[in-house]
């Protein structure tokens, strides 16, 4: 069982949704606010597990307190509610569950309340939120962790994830991603390929060019990435090979 807070300028919408959740069975409190102040006073005093953040909410907005919830030692999981798609790439830089369009369907809500309760309850839950990517499959939602990620691609104006069975297409440019991940032991080789260098197996070197194995996939590193590749290679266990 879960306890949530509901947040957004609009009375009748906080009603609208607090209802909603309210006939959810793993729900089991429902605080609301107005006011993105509000929440942050609420969240003092009360545990919560989840955050239903309207985005336009006026003085504090619902991204201004997903900001401030990220700075949290154990934040609660936060989905954006929104009329619009426009802030997509916000809500997943700030490592939001899910983000619910309106007016909010109740299957899609069921759906974004599985995600809290597996992020919460799983008995090995990560407790790095920012460690959770929401990707699509099939047209189904689901939680995947950045830990598992082995290598990115570069499609366009987004990106593909590759796992050791399974790859996914976020909207996300493979340039956003290098500059959230590369704290986290990705580093990019190519204009194309962002890896995981937990992950890459084996480099070799030949004539001046080189490539990584990762999972059993070779990929290329670019003369212009290979110095500061060659870098990294210095303090990690990885060795190239010819």
């Amino acid at each position: 069982m879960i306890s949530v807070v509901v947040a957004d300028d609009e009375q009748p919408a906080v009603d609208e949704l607090a209802y909603l959740l309210s006939r959810e069975p793993q729900i089991a409190a429902v605080h609301t606010a107005t006011r993105g102040a509000q929440v942050l006073e609420l969240l003092e005093s009360t545990k919560v597990d989840a955050v239903f953040l309207d985005i336009h909410m006026p003085a504090v907005s619902g991204l201004a307190v997903a900001r401030v919830l990220s700075e949290m030692e154990r934040p609660p999981a936060v989905v954006f509610v929104t009329a619009d798609e426009a802030h997509a790439l916000a809500a997943y830089d700030l490592a939001a569950v899910d983000y619910l369009l309106k007016p909010v369907r109740p299957e899609r809500l069921a759906e974004a309340v599985r995600r809290i309760c597996d992020l919460t309850n799983a008995p090995s839950a990560d407790p790095d939120p920012s460690n959770l990517i929401t990707v699509d499959q099939g047209g189904v939602s689901k939680l995947i962790r950045r830990d598992d990620v082995q290598y990115v691609q570069a499609q366009g104006d987004y990106a593909r994830l590759h796992t050791a069975d399974a790859s996914y297409l976020v909207r996300v440019p493979l340039t956003d991603l290098v500059e959230q991940w590369e704290d986290n032991g990705f580093h990019r080789i190519h204009r194309s390929y962002l890896v995981s260098l937990k992950n890459v197996d084996k480099v070799r070197t030949a004539g001046g060019t080189a490539s990584v194995d990762v999972g059993g996939t070779l990929l290329p590193v670019s003369r212009r990435h290979l110095p500061a590749f060659r870098s990294i290679l210095k303090s990690t266990r990885i060795r190239p090979q010819p």
